[in-house]
């Protein structure tokens, strides 16, 4: 089978077009030299990918006929990768900020969802002050100013 439909059948890649792209820019290698699409893949091969700015290593155990389901995606390779890589990896996504800076622009879903949270708007509906409890409002703030 092809380099690039094997890539594409074990869903290392999402399309077959992405998996040729990656390839013509050398990010595929069979050993130590890159290859080309064109390349025929074997059982025992060991292919290292770079992708997402880290260094896999899948080594091919069966050749699939076709593309085949997430969970049979072990069957047919072993990820070799080094730990290191999967740890920088995790380094990575989390240093990233993915939220906008606070203040900048309308409030999104979750940030009325954390302020409705905060304020507990649901059950804090006021009551309406009747006439006796106004005017006593006003005379204790009258007061007050006298003091």
């Amino acid at each position: 089978m092809r380099i690039d439909k094997f890539l594409w059948s074990v869903r290392f890649y999402k399309t077959r077009s992405i998996a040729a792209d990656e390839i013509k820019k050398n990010r595929v290698s069979i050993g130590a030299s890159p290859v080309k699409s064109s390349k025929e893949v074997k059982v025992g091969d060991i292919i290292k990918i770079r992708k997402n700015q880290i260094d896999y290593k899948i080594e091919v155990l069966q050749i699939p006929k076709s593309r085949i389901g997430a969970k049979l995606v072990t069957l047919h390779v072993i990820d070799r990768t080094d730990k290191e890589q999967y740890e920088i990896l995790k380094m990575r996504q989390s240093s990233q900020n993915y939220y906008r800076n606070r203040g900048e622009g309308r409030p999104t879903k979750k940030d009325r969802r954390e302020i409705e949270g905060f304020l507990d708007v649901e059950g804090d509906e006021e009551e309406l002050m009747d006439e006796e409890s106004w005017d006593q409002f006003f005379t204790e703030i009258k007061e007050d100013e006298d003091n």
